[in-house]
Order: C-alpha cells, then structure tokens, then sequence
C-alpha cells in the first residue's frame, strides 16, 4: 500500500477553496489501496503535517492541530502527491518543482504544463501559434497603468467591443476579473486586476454559452463531453463558482448544443491539452459564440475544483466514471509518467 500526499491550502487567493476540494478527494480515495498523508499549508506559505478530522480541513480550521514540517521532509513522508491546491504556488508550476527536485512522483501537469496553462497570456500565445480559436485580446503591467492608464485604455477602446474582460494574467477561479461596459468601468477593472498580479490582460467579450469538458490522461488524453455554466451573477465569478446560494445551474451534458459542435469542442481540447504539454487532468473551459456558433478556448485548468459545486468530477460521473474511479485513473497517469521518465536512456557526457 502506497502512501499518498493529499496537499491543500496554500499561499493563494484560492486557499479556501482548496480545503474544500482538499477534503472532497480525500473522501473519495479508496483506502484500502491507499494510506493518506496529509500536508497542509498555510496562508505564509509553511508547511504543516495534519492528522486530524477531515471536516476541519474543508471548514479551514486544521492548522490549530498540525504539526510543522518541511518540504525536505516528503521522501520520508510518502511515495506520491496529489497536489489539490488552486492558483498561485500550487497549480503554477512551483509545487510541481519541488516533487521533480525530491524526485516523488506525482499527479497532474507537469511544471511547463502548469506554468503555461497557469500564465493566461502564455497560454494564448501557444494557442494563436499551433490554431486553437482564442479570443482576441490586448495586455498590459501595473506598472505601465501606473504611469498612465490612458494610453493603453485608448487602445482597448480602439481594438475591442464593449464589454471586455479584465483579468489578471496569473489567477484562477475568476479572483480579479471584470467585465466592463464603458470607460469608467475598464479604468476600475485594470485598477482591480493590478491588486493581484504585475500583468494584466483585457479580452474581447463573447456573448455566447460558456461549457467546460474534462480531459484526463496523458499522451493519448481521454476528453469528456460537455456541461454548461449559466451563471447566476453577470459571469461566472468566485461567488457563483463557490456558493450555493446564487443560483447558479450547471447542466450535464450541455442541451441544444449540435453533436457536431460538442466533437469540435472535444477535438479542439485534446489538441490544446497536447499543445500546453499537459498530463493527468485538467478541466478545459470554452465559449460558443451565440450567432455565430463560433468555439474559443478560454483556458485550461490543470487543477480543477473537486467541491460539490465543481464542473469536473461531474463531468466524469456523467460519463460513467465515479469519482473514487477518477482519483484512482489520475493516481495512475501519474505513477505512469514518472515510470516513463526514469525508463528512458539516459545521456552521459
């Protein structure tokens, strides 16, 4: 029996989140397979080893009880992790660094796939060079909006419709967006977006349906069919991601939406997972323009949410996977990857 790392918290704008689909999973895992560890970590970004009751992990109170510890400790500790932590130092690559470092395997992305998939404008820039429809879109620093916003409004003005979208380059679950109609409200988006990273991107605004479909696996990805986000809040922001007083519906599969749309939307996913350099898992998000029928890839998350509300372990039930199955399959994708890494020749010089 193998000893798995459940990580959680975590020093982003996500850390609530992340106890929440944290004690999600942890529900879910087949014990009798597997013995959990779990490894916390809080909003200044220590380390701490909990071994208490899960229901303290998802209501953020675990930390009162964990012992501290450090990242130098996880050799000892366990055999793999299962990362399911949101946003910045989880999800972007910087985790994945430090299993790579200690040479643990682990579940999801790798630390280029999460890097890319994480930066929205890098990511944008290996869709527009390998054809994956991404919608239209202009950047900025808070620095440049510092010195004046002015130009770089005016240049919105001139190359997008109203509404746009700001949105910080490096943050998940809608933490920093905006959607604006006019002058004022884009000069107070940028300011909003400039609270929570250096780089800023404003998108063109779709007026369409927003779907998400599951992608699991690694060089052959397995893709789900679609679900559909109607939003009870003007988009789909952290409130309606995360709560479940506001209305927000979310359909399994999507309804209305031809079987031939529903194949380019897999097909274009697959192929951007592979573009992205993504592995193990990932939720990936589109719009379908409304006239139009239009597909743009809004973006890939490599470490989707796992709370009763999320999109992607839905997704797979409706599919016919159960979520211990899910748990089960993205373990083993990642047990497989680092078994292909180490069987591969090695170069002496």
């Amino acid at each position: 029996m193998d000893r798995i790392g459940v990580f959680f918290g975590g020093k982003s704008t996500e850390h609530e989140v992340s106890c929440i689909s944290a004690a999600a999973v942890i529900n879910a895992i087949d014990k009798e397979k597997h013995d959990l560890i779990y490894i916390g970590i809080n909003k200044e970004g220590k380390w701490f080893r909990y071994d208490g009751p899960v229901e303290d992990i998802e209501n953020g109170t675990w930390e009162k009880s964990a012992e501290p510890m450090s990242m130098g400790d996880l050799p000892k500790l366990i055999d793999f992790a299962l990362p399911i932590m949101h946003g910045a130092y989880g999800e972007d690559g910087k985790l994945q660094g430090v299993f790579e470092m200690l040479d643990i395997p682990y579940a999801g992305c790798g630390v280029l796939g999460s890097a890319l998939a994480m930066d929205k404008e890098a990511a944008k820039l290996c869709f527009l060079a390998e054809g994956v429809p991404t919608v239209e879109f202009l950047n900025t620093t808070s620095d440049e909006l510092k010195k004046d916003p002015e130009p770089f409004i005016k240049d919105c003005e001139e190359e997008l419709p109203y509404p746009m979208f700001v949105k910080p380059v490096n943050l998940g679950s809608s933490v920093g967006i905006s959607k604006v109609r006019n002058t004022e409200e884009l000069r107070a988006g940028l300011k909003e977006a400039a609270r929570f990273d250096r780089r800023i991107i404003v998108e063109r605004g779709i007026d369409g349906r927003e779907v998400e479909c599951g992608v699991i696996g690694n060089e052959t990805p397995l893709v789900t069919g679609i679900g559909e986000i109607v939003a009870a809040n003007d988009f789909y922001d952290y409130e309606a991601k995360y709560s479940d007083d506001v209305g927000t519906v979310v359909t399994v599969p999507a309804e209305n939406v031809p079987d031939e749309t529903v194949q380019q939307i897999r097909a274009i996913a697959a192929k951007a997972y592979k573009v992205l350099d993504c592995e193990g898992f990932a939720r990936i998000d589109f719009m379908i323009e409304n006239g139009t029928g239009n597909i743009y890839l809004n973006e890939i998350n490599t470490i989707p949410g796992f709370t009763r509300f999320s999109m992607f372990p839905t997704l797979w039930k409706a599919a016919g996977v159960s979520f211990t199955e899910l748990i089960e399959r993205i373990v083993g994708y990642g047990y497989e990857r680092y078994n292909a890494k180490n069987n591969r020749e090695t170069v002496r010089r």
